[in-house]
Protein backbone atom coordinates (compact mmCIF):
# COMPACT_ATOMS: atom_id res chain seq x y z
CA UNK A 1 0.00 0.00 0.00
CA UNK A 2 1.44 3.36 -1.06
CA UNK A 3 2.04 6.20 1.37
CA UNK A 4 -0.74 8.77 1.22
CA UNK A 5 -0.14 12.49 0.78
CA UNK A 6 -2.26 15.61 1.23
CA UNK A 7 -3.23 15.38 -2.45
CA UNK A 8 -4.76 11.99 -1.71
CA UNK A 9 -6.83 13.42 1.13
CA UNK A 10 -7.97 16.55 -0.72
CA UNK A 11 -10.84 15.07 -2.84
CA UNK A 12 -12.29 13.37 0.24
CA UNK A 13 -12.00 16.57 2.26
CA UNK A 14 -13.77 18.61 -0.43
CA UNK A 15 -16.61 16.09 -0.76
CA UNK A 16 -16.97 15.87 3.04
CA UNK A 17 -17.11 19.67 3.24
CA UNK A 18 -19.87 19.86 0.63
CA UNK A 19 -21.82 17.12 2.43
CA UNK A 20 -21.60 18.98 5.74
CA UNK A 21 -22.70 22.28 4.13
CA UNK A 22 -25.77 20.47 2.84
CA UNK A 23 -26.88 19.73 6.41
CA UNK A 24 -27.32 23.43 7.18
CA UNK A 25 -29.19 24.47 4.04
CA UNK A 26 -32.99 24.85 4.23
CA UNK A 27 -35.35 22.27 2.79
CA UNK A 28 -37.70 24.04 0.34
CA UNK A 29 -41.30 23.33 -0.45
CA UNK A 30 -41.31 20.96 -3.40
CA UNK A 31 -43.10 21.77 -6.67
CA UNK A 32 -44.98 24.84 -5.46
CA UNK A 33 -46.69 25.55 -8.82
CA UNK A 34 -47.69 21.99 -9.76
CA UNK A 35 -50.90 23.29 -11.38
CA UNK A 36 -48.80 24.44 -14.36
CA UNK A 37 -47.39 20.99 -15.13
CA UNK A 38 -48.47 18.70 -17.94
CA UNK A 39 -48.00 15.26 -16.44
CA UNK A 40 -47.68 13.53 -19.81
CA UNK A 41 -44.71 15.82 -20.45
CA UNK A 42 -43.38 15.11 -16.96
CA UNK A 43 -43.59 11.35 -17.56
CA UNK A 44 -41.82 11.55 -20.92
CA UNK A 45 -38.98 13.78 -19.67
CA UNK A 46 -38.46 11.47 -16.69
CA UNK A 47 -38.03 8.61 -19.17
CA UNK A 48 -35.84 10.74 -21.46
CA UNK A 49 -33.63 11.72 -18.52
CA UNK A 50 -33.14 8.05 -17.67
CA UNK A 51 -32.33 7.27 -21.30
CA UNK A 52 -29.68 9.99 -21.44
CA UNK A 53 -28.16 8.64 -18.23
CA UNK A 54 -27.84 5.24 -19.94
CA UNK A 55 -25.61 6.81 -22.59
CA UNK A 56 -22.67 7.21 -20.19
CA UNK A 57 -22.35 3.50 -19.31
CA UNK A 58 -22.96 2.87 -23.01
CA UNK A 59 -20.04 5.13 -23.80
CA UNK A 60 -17.93 3.22 -21.27
CA UNK A 61 -18.56 -0.05 -23.11
CA UNK A 62 -18.03 1.64 -26.48
CA UNK A 63 -14.64 3.05 -25.47
CA UNK A 64 -13.64 0.12 -23.27
CA UNK A 65 -14.08 -2.38 -26.09
CA UNK A 66 -11.80 -0.48 -28.45
CA UNK A 67 -8.70 -0.02 -26.31
CA UNK A 68 -5.93 -2.49 -25.54
CA UNK A 69 -6.87 -5.23 -23.06
CA UNK A 70 -4.60 -3.86 -20.34
CA UNK A 71 -6.50 -0.54 -20.37
CA UNK A 72 -10.15 -1.66 -20.59
CA UNK A 73 -11.14 -1.04 -16.96
CA UNK A 74 -9.28 2.25 -16.65
CA UNK A 75 -10.88 3.62 -19.83
CA UNK A 76 -14.35 2.58 -18.72
CA UNK A 77 -13.80 4.02 -15.25
CA UNK A 78 -12.57 7.35 -16.61
CA UNK A 79 -15.87 7.73 -18.47
CA UNK A 80 -18.18 6.30 -15.84
CA UNK A 81 -16.77 8.34 -12.93
CA UNK A 82 -18.43 11.38 -14.52
CA UNK A 83 -21.82 10.10 -13.34
CA UNK A 84 -20.78 10.74 -9.75
CA UNK A 85 -18.43 13.67 -10.15
CA UNK A 86 -20.53 15.90 -12.41
CA UNK A 87 -23.75 15.06 -10.54
CA UNK A 88 -22.32 16.65 -7.40
CA UNK A 89 -20.84 19.64 -9.24
CA UNK A 90 -24.12 20.26 -11.08
CA UNK A 91 -26.14 20.40 -7.87
CA UNK A 92 -23.65 22.64 -6.08
CA UNK A 93 -22.91 25.19 -8.79
CA UNK A 94 -22.98 23.78 -12.34
CA UNK A 95 -26.70 24.32 -13.01
CA UNK A 96 -26.37 27.90 -11.79
CA UNK A 97 -23.46 28.61 -14.12
CA UNK A 98 -25.31 27.16 -17.11
CA UNK A 99 -28.89 28.28 -16.46
CA UNK A 100 -28.73 30.80 -13.64
CA UNK A 101 -29.32 34.53 -14.03
CA UNK A 102 -26.87 35.83 -16.63
CA UNK A 103 -24.15 37.86 -14.91
CA UNK A 104 -24.62 41.48 -15.94
CA UNK A 105 -27.17 40.36 -18.54
CA UNK A 106 -24.26 39.82 -20.95
CA UNK A 107 -25.02 36.19 -21.80
CA UNK A 108 -21.54 34.91 -20.91
CA UNK A 109 -22.06 32.91 -17.71
CA UNK A 110 -24.73 32.35 -15.08
CA UNK A 111 -24.59 33.70 -11.54
CA UNK A 112 -23.25 30.82 -9.38
CA UNK A 113 -25.50 31.85 -6.48
CA UNK A 114 -28.75 31.57 -8.47
CA UNK A 115 -29.32 27.88 -7.73
CA UNK A 116 -26.45 27.22 -5.31
CA UNK A 117 -26.90 23.67 -3.93
CA UNK A 118 -30.14 23.55 -5.96
CA UNK A 119 -31.56 26.37 -3.86
CA UNK A 120 -34.77 27.51 -5.55
CA UNK A 121 -34.90 24.53 -7.89
CA UNK A 122 -37.45 22.20 -6.20
CA UNK A 123 -39.87 25.08 -5.57
CA UNK A 124 -38.92 27.11 -8.64
CA UNK A 125 -41.25 28.19 -11.45
CA UNK A 126 -42.22 25.60 -14.03
CA UNK A 127 -39.90 25.25 -17.01
CA UNK A 128 -42.58 25.26 -19.66
CA UNK A 129 -44.84 22.40 -18.62
CA UNK A 130 -42.36 20.47 -16.44
CA UNK A 131 -40.85 21.13 -13.00
CA UNK A 132 -37.67 23.19 -12.94
CA UNK A 133 -36.00 20.33 -11.05
CA UNK A 134 -36.83 17.88 -13.82
CA UNK A 135 -35.33 20.24 -16.40
CA UNK A 136 -32.22 20.57 -14.21
CA UNK A 137 -31.90 16.78 -13.96
CA UNK A 138 -32.39 16.34 -17.70
CA UNK A 139 -29.65 18.87 -18.38
CA UNK A 140 -27.43 17.19 -15.78
CA UNK A 141 -27.18 14.08 -17.94
CA UNK A 142 -25.85 16.20 -20.83
CA UNK A 143 -23.27 17.71 -18.49
CA UNK A 144 -22.26 14.21 -17.33
CA UNK A 145 -21.52 12.69 -20.72
CA UNK A 146 -19.65 15.65 -22.23
CA UNK A 147 -16.36 15.39 -20.27
CA UNK A 148 -16.70 11.59 -20.43
CA UNK A 149 -16.44 11.84 -24.23
CA UNK A 150 -12.98 13.40 -24.00
CA UNK A 151 -11.60 10.23 -22.39
CA UNK A 152 -11.34 8.49 -25.74
CA UNK A 153 -8.67 10.87 -27.01
CA UNK A 154 -6.34 10.55 -24.01
CA UNK A 155 -6.97 6.90 -23.16
CA UNK A 156 -4.10 4.54 -22.29
CA UNK A 157 -1.77 7.23 -20.97
CA UNK A 158 -3.51 9.72 -18.63
CA UNK A 159 -3.48 9.49 -14.83
CA UNK A 160 -6.89 8.86 -13.30
CA UNK A 161 -6.48 11.62 -10.71
CA UNK A 162 -5.44 14.11 -13.37
CA UNK A 163 -8.45 13.25 -15.51
CA UNK A 164 -10.80 13.69 -12.56
CA UNK A 165 -9.40 17.20 -12.07
CA UNK A 166 -9.80 17.88 -15.80
CA UNK A 167 -13.47 16.89 -15.60
CA UNK A 168 -14.06 19.35 -12.76
CA UNK A 169 -12.37 22.26 -14.52
CA UNK A 170 -13.85 21.45 -17.93
CA UNK A 171 -17.35 21.29 -16.47
CA UNK A 172 -16.98 24.70 -14.81
CA UNK A 173 -14.91 26.58 -17.38
CA UNK A 174 -15.95 25.09 -20.73
CA UNK A 175 -19.22 23.19 -20.56
CA UNK A 176 -21.20 25.58 -18.36
CA UNK A 177 -20.32 28.77 -20.30
CA UNK A 178 -21.09 27.18 -23.70
CA UNK A 179 -24.40 25.81 -22.38
CA UNK A 180 -25.23 29.32 -21.11
CA UNK A 181 -24.36 30.91 -24.46
CA UNK A 182 -26.47 28.41 -26.39
CA UNK A 183 -29.53 27.57 -24.30
CA UNK A 184 -30.07 30.47 -21.88
CA UNK A 185 -32.48 33.16 -23.07
CA UNK A 186 -29.76 35.79 -22.50
CA UNK A 187 -26.97 33.70 -24.03
CA UNK A 188 -24.86 35.31 -26.74
CA UNK A 189 -25.40 32.47 -29.23
CA UNK A 190 -29.09 32.19 -28.36
CA UNK A 191 -29.58 35.90 -29.05
CA UNK A 192 -27.60 35.62 -32.26
CA UNK A 193 -30.08 33.01 -33.46
CA UNK A 194 -27.77 29.98 -33.48
CA UNK A 195 -29.76 26.73 -33.47
CA UNK A 196 -28.62 23.75 -31.45
CA UNK A 197 -31.51 21.46 -30.63
CA UNK A 198 -29.77 18.94 -28.36
CA UNK A 199 -26.06 19.70 -28.03
CA UNK A 200 -24.10 19.87 -31.28
CA UNK A 201 -22.02 22.74 -29.94
CA UNK A 202 -22.57 22.33 -26.21
CA UNK A 203 -21.70 18.64 -26.05
CA UNK A 204 -19.98 17.34 -29.17
CA UNK A 205 -17.96 20.22 -30.60
CA UNK A 206 -16.84 21.29 -27.13
CA UNK A 207 -15.81 17.71 -26.23
CA UNK A 208 -14.22 17.06 -29.61
CA UNK A 209 -12.04 20.17 -29.47
CA UNK A 210 -11.09 19.45 -25.86
CA UNK A 211 -10.14 15.95 -26.97
CA UNK A 212 -7.83 17.34 -29.66
CA UNK A 213 -6.22 19.66 -27.11
CA UNK A 214 -5.71 16.76 -24.71
CA UNK A 215 -4.18 14.52 -27.36
CA UNK A 216 -1.70 17.24 -28.31
CA UNK A 217 -0.73 18.09 -24.73
CA UNK A 218 -0.27 14.47 -23.65
CA UNK A 219 1.64 13.60 -26.82
CA UNK A 220 1.82 10.17 -28.41
CA UNK A 221 1.70 6.78 -26.74
CA UNK A 222 4.81 4.64 -27.00
CA UNK A 223 2.92 2.07 -29.07
CA UNK A 224 1.70 4.84 -31.39
CA UNK A 225 5.25 6.07 -31.96
CA UNK A 226 6.37 2.50 -32.66
CA UNK A 227 3.42 2.13 -35.07
CA UNK A 228 2.39 -1.00 -33.21
CA UNK A 229 -1.02 -2.27 -34.26
CA UNK A 230 -3.27 -2.77 -31.24
CA UNK A 231 -6.39 -4.85 -31.68
CA UNK A 232 -9.59 -3.91 -29.82
CA UNK A 233 -9.99 -5.76 -26.54
CA UNK A 234 -13.62 -6.70 -27.03
CA UNK A 235 -15.61 -5.92 -30.19
CA UNK A 236 -18.89 -7.17 -28.62
CA UNK A 237 -18.38 -4.48 -25.94
CA UNK A 238 -18.27 -1.91 -28.76
CA UNK A 239 -21.45 -3.33 -30.24
CA UNK A 240 -23.17 -3.29 -26.84
CA UNK A 241 -22.01 0.27 -26.20
CA UNK A 242 -23.30 1.40 -29.59
CA UNK A 243 -26.69 -0.16 -28.90
CA UNK A 244 -26.93 1.58 -25.52
CA UNK A 245 -25.86 4.89 -27.05
CA UNK A 246 -28.36 4.59 -29.91
CA UNK A 247 -31.14 3.70 -27.46
CA UNK A 248 -30.24 6.43 -25.00
CA UNK A 249 -29.87 9.02 -27.74
CA UNK A 250 -33.63 8.93 -28.31
CA UNK A 251 -33.90 10.55 -24.88
CA UNK A 252 -31.06 12.92 -25.75
CA UNK A 253 -32.71 14.25 -28.92
CA UNK A 254 -36.42 13.52 -28.64
CA UNK A 255 -36.33 14.54 -24.98
CA UNK A 256 -35.00 17.95 -25.98
CA UNK A 257 -38.50 18.82 -27.17
CA UNK A 258 -39.20 19.01 -23.39
CA UNK A 259 -42.64 17.56 -23.92
CA UNK A 260 -44.63 14.55 -25.11
CA UNK A 261 -45.47 16.21 -28.40
CA UNK A 262 -45.18 15.97 -32.17
CA UNK A 263 -41.73 17.60 -32.15
CA UNK A 264 -40.44 14.75 -29.98
CA UNK A 265 -41.70 12.27 -32.57
CA UNK A 266 -40.02 14.19 -35.39
CA UNK A 267 -36.73 14.33 -33.48
CA UNK A 268 -36.99 10.61 -32.72
CA UNK A 269 -37.51 9.74 -36.38
CA UNK A 270 -34.72 12.05 -37.55
CA UNK A 271 -32.33 10.57 -35.00
CA UNK A 272 -32.95 6.98 -36.04
CA UNK A 273 -32.81 7.75 -39.75
CA UNK A 274 -29.55 9.70 -39.61
CA UNK A 275 -27.92 7.05 -37.44
CA UNK A 276 -28.93 4.21 -39.75
CA UNK A 277 -27.74 6.10 -42.81
CA UNK A 278 -24.40 6.98 -41.20
CA UNK A 279 -23.63 3.43 -40.10
CA UNK A 280 -24.29 2.15 -43.61
CA UNK A 281 -22.48 5.06 -45.24
CA UNK A 282 -19.34 4.37 -43.20
CA UNK A 283 -19.03 0.68 -44.10
CA UNK A 284 -20.08 1.16 -47.74
CA UNK A 285 -17.50 3.93 -48.08
CA UNK A 286 -14.91 1.59 -46.55
CA UNK A 287 -15.76 -1.05 -49.17
CA UNK A 288 -15.25 1.28 -52.14
CA UNK A 289 -11.87 2.21 -50.62
CA UNK A 290 -10.82 -1.46 -50.59
CA UNK A 291 -11.63 -2.38 -47.00
CA UNK A 292 -13.95 -5.02 -45.64
CA UNK A 293 -17.20 -3.97 -43.92
CA UNK A 294 -16.60 -4.30 -40.19
CA UNK A 295 -18.57 -4.25 -36.97
CA UNK A 296 -16.35 -1.44 -35.71
CA UNK A 297 -16.97 0.55 -38.87
CA UNK A 298 -20.74 0.31 -38.61
CA UNK A 299 -20.66 1.16 -34.90
CA UNK A 300 -18.39 4.17 -35.35
CA UNK A 301 -20.44 5.39 -38.31
CA UNK A 302 -23.67 5.05 -36.34
CA UNK A 303 -22.24 7.15 -33.51
CA UNK A 304 -21.16 9.81 -36.00
CA UNK A 305 -24.73 9.88 -37.30
CA UNK A 306 -26.05 10.32 -33.77
CA UNK A 307 -23.62 13.18 -33.24
CA UNK A 308 -24.40 14.93 -36.52
CA UNK A 309 -28.18 14.85 -36.14
CA UNK A 310 -28.09 16.11 -32.56
CA UNK A 311 -28.12 19.86 -33.35
CA UNK A 312 -30.63 19.38 -36.17
CA UNK A 313 -33.06 16.78 -34.80
CA UNK A 314 -35.88 19.19 -33.95
CA UNK A 315 -35.43 21.42 -36.97
CA UNK A 316 -35.10 19.19 -40.05
CA UNK A 317 -37.34 16.70 -41.81
CA UNK A 318 -36.72 12.98 -41.95
CA UNK A 319 -35.48 12.97 -45.59
CA UNK A 320 -32.92 15.65 -44.75
CA UNK A 321 -31.78 13.69 -41.69
CA UNK A 322 -30.85 10.80 -43.97
CA UNK A 323 -28.62 13.14 -45.98
CA UNK A 324 -27.04 14.54 -42.82
CA UNK A 325 -26.11 11.07 -41.56
CA UNK A 326 -24.81 9.98 -44.95
CA UNK A 327 -22.54 13.01 -45.41
CA UNK A 328 -21.31 13.21 -41.82
CA UNK A 329 -20.07 9.60 -41.91
CA UNK A 330 -18.05 10.20 -45.09
CA UNK A 331 -16.51 13.43 -43.78
CA UNK A 332 -15.57 11.86 -40.44
CA UNK A 333 -14.22 8.75 -42.16
CA UNK A 334 -11.93 10.91 -44.28
CA UNK A 335 -10.77 12.94 -41.28
CA UNK A 336 -9.93 9.71 -39.43
CA UNK A 337 -7.91 8.62 -42.48
CA UNK A 338 -5.96 11.89 -42.58
CA UNK A 339 -5.46 11.86 -38.81
CA UNK A 340 -3.98 8.36 -39.00
CA UNK A 341 -1.37 9.65 -41.44
CA UNK A 342 -0.39 12.43 -39.02
CA UNK A 343 1.43 12.32 -35.70
CA UNK A 344 -1.71 13.19 -33.72
CA UNK A 345 -2.53 10.44 -31.23
CA UNK A 346 -6.26 10.79 -30.61
CA UNK A 347 -6.62 7.23 -29.32
CA UNK A 348 -10.27 6.58 -30.23
CA UNK A 349 -10.81 9.32 -32.83
CA UNK A 350 -12.90 11.59 -30.63
CA UNK A 351 -12.13 14.73 -32.61
CA UNK A 352 -12.85 13.25 -36.07
CA UNK A 353 -16.08 11.63 -34.88
CA UNK A 354 -17.53 13.93 -32.22
CA UNK A 355 -15.83 17.21 -33.07
CA UNK A 356 -16.06 17.01 -36.85
CA UNK A 357 -19.40 15.17 -36.76
CA UNK A 358 -20.82 17.93 -34.58
CA UNK A 359 -19.47 20.60 -36.95
CA UNK A 360 -21.07 18.92 -39.97
CA UNK A 361 -24.37 18.69 -38.09
CA UNK A 362 -24.26 22.35 -37.03
CA UNK A 363 -23.58 23.58 -40.55
CA UNK A 364 -26.21 21.34 -42.14
CA UNK A 365 -28.71 22.58 -39.56
CA UNK A 366 -28.08 26.00 -41.08
CA UNK A 367 -28.87 24.50 -44.47
CA UNK A 368 -31.93 22.34 -43.78
CA UNK A 369 -33.66 23.83 -40.71
CA UNK A 370 -37.27 24.50 -41.61
CA UNK A 371 -40.10 26.43 -40.01
CA UNK A 372 -42.39 23.75 -41.46
CA UNK A 373 -40.81 21.29 -39.03
CA UNK A 374 -40.44 23.68 -36.10
CA UNK A 375 -42.55 26.88 -36.33
CA UNK A 376 -40.84 28.29 -33.24
CA UNK A 377 -37.61 29.11 -35.09
CA UNK A 378 -37.36 32.60 -36.57
CA UNK A 379 -36.02 31.57 -40.00
CA UNK A 380 -35.47 28.57 -42.21
CA UNK A 381 -32.09 27.54 -43.59
CA UNK A 382 -30.03 28.10 -46.70
CA UNK A 383 -31.84 25.37 -48.67
CA UNK A 384 -34.97 27.51 -48.42
CA UNK A 385 -33.30 30.69 -49.64
CA UNK A 386 -32.04 32.04 -46.30
CA UNK A 387 -28.24 32.16 -46.12
CA UNK A 388 -28.24 34.18 -42.88
CA UNK A 389 -29.03 31.15 -40.71
CA UNK A 390 -26.08 29.21 -42.17
CA UNK A 391 -23.86 32.22 -41.50
CA UNK A 392 -25.02 32.35 -37.88
CA UNK A 393 -24.35 28.63 -37.46
CA UNK A 394 -20.85 29.11 -38.85
CA UNK A 395 -20.13 31.99 -36.46
CA UNK A 396 -21.39 29.98 -33.49
CA UNK A 397 -19.31 26.99 -34.54
CA UNK A 398 -16.12 29.06 -34.85
CA UNK A 399 -16.66 30.65 -31.44
CA UNK A 400 -17.21 27.31 -29.69
CA UNK A 401 -14.29 25.62 -31.49
CA UNK A 402 -11.90 28.42 -30.56
CA UNK A 403 -13.06 28.72 -26.96
CA UNK A 404 -13.22 25.01 -26.18
CA UNK A 405 -9.84 24.23 -27.72
CA UNK A 406 -8.04 27.18 -26.12
CA UNK A 407 -9.49 26.78 -22.63
CA UNK A 408 -9.14 22.99 -22.64
CA UNK A 409 -5.52 23.33 -23.76
CA UNK A 410 -4.94 25.72 -20.84
CA UNK A 411 -6.66 23.33 -18.41
CA UNK A 412 -4.49 20.39 -19.49
CA UNK A 413 -1.36 22.53 -19.26
CA UNK A 414 -2.34 23.83 -15.81
CA UNK A 415 -3.01 20.34 -14.47
CA UNK A 416 0.30 19.11 -15.83
CA UNK A 417 2.01 22.01 -14.05
CA UNK A 418 0.60 21.11 -10.64
CA UNK A 419 0.30 17.33 -11.05
CA UNK A 420 1.65 14.99 -13.76
CA UNK A 421 -0.93 14.36 -16.47
CA UNK A 422 0.72 11.31 -17.90
CA UNK A 423 1.62 8.01 -16.33
CA UNK A 424 5.24 6.89 -16.35
CA UNK A 425 6.67 4.81 -19.20
CA UNK A 426 6.64 1.76 -16.95
CA UNK A 427 3.00 2.30 -15.97
CA UNK A 428 2.03 2.78 -19.60
CA UNK A 429 3.75 -0.48 -20.49
CA UNK A 430 2.07 -2.41 -17.67
CA UNK A 431 -1.30 -0.88 -18.43
CA UNK A 432 -3.51 1.56 -16.56
CA UNK A 433 -5.88 -1.09 -15.22
CA UNK A 434 -3.25 -2.44 -12.86
CA UNK A 435 -1.22 0.71 -12.21
CA UNK A 436 -4.16 3.09 -11.67
CA UNK A 437 -6.82 0.81 -10.19
CA UNK A 438 -5.15 -2.47 -9.19
CA UNK A 439 -7.70 -4.33 -11.28
CA UNK A 440 -7.52 -6.20 -14.55
CA UNK A 441 -9.77 -7.24 -17.38
CA UNK A 442 -9.26 -10.96 -17.93
CA UNK A 443 -12.15 -12.84 -19.54
CA UNK A 444 -11.72 -16.57 -19.81
CA UNK A 445 -10.97 -17.13 -23.47
CA UNK A 446 -11.45 -20.68 -24.65
CA UNK A 447 -9.95 -22.16 -27.80
CA UNK A 448 -9.96 -25.60 -29.40
CA UNK A 449 -6.66 -27.46 -29.17
CA UNK A 450 -5.25 -29.80 -31.80
CA UNK A 451 -6.85 -32.83 -30.13
CA UNK A 452 -10.29 -31.20 -30.11
CA UNK A 453 -10.46 -30.30 -26.41
CA UNK A 454 -11.23 -26.85 -25.01
CA UNK A 455 -8.28 -25.08 -23.46
CA UNK A 456 -7.82 -21.62 -22.01
CA UNK A 457 -6.02 -19.25 -24.36
CA UNK A 458 -2.64 -17.98 -23.21
CA UNK A 459 -3.00 -14.42 -22.05
CA UNK A 460 0.26 -13.76 -20.27
CA UNK A 461 -1.55 -13.20 -16.94
CA UNK A 462 -0.96 -15.67 -14.16
CA UNK A 463 -3.86 -16.99 -12.11
CA UNK A 464 -3.79 -16.62 -8.37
Amino acid sequence: MKKTSFQDYLPFIVLAGLAVIGIFLPTPTTFADASKYNFADVAWILVATSLVFLMTPGLSFFYGGMVNRKNVISTMMQSFIATGLISVIWVVVGFSLAFGNSVGGKGIIGDPTTYFFFNGVPDGPAWGTIPLMLFALFQLKFAVITPALVVGAVAERIRFTSYVLFMVLFSLLVYAPIAHWTWHADGILYKLGVLDFAGGTVVHISAGCAALAGALVLRRRKDHIAKKELTPANVPFVLLGTGLLWFGWFGFNAGSSLGANALAVTAFAATNTATAAAGLSWIFFDVIRGRKPSVLGFCIGAVVGLVAITPAAGYVGVPQSLFIGFVAAIVSNLVVHFKNKSSIDDTLDVFPCHGVGGMVGMLLTGVFASQAVNPLISESGWAYGNFSLFYKQLLGLLLVVSYSFAVSWAIFKFINFIHPLRVSDEEEELGLDVTQHNEMYHPNLMTVSSNGTLTEEETGIQHG
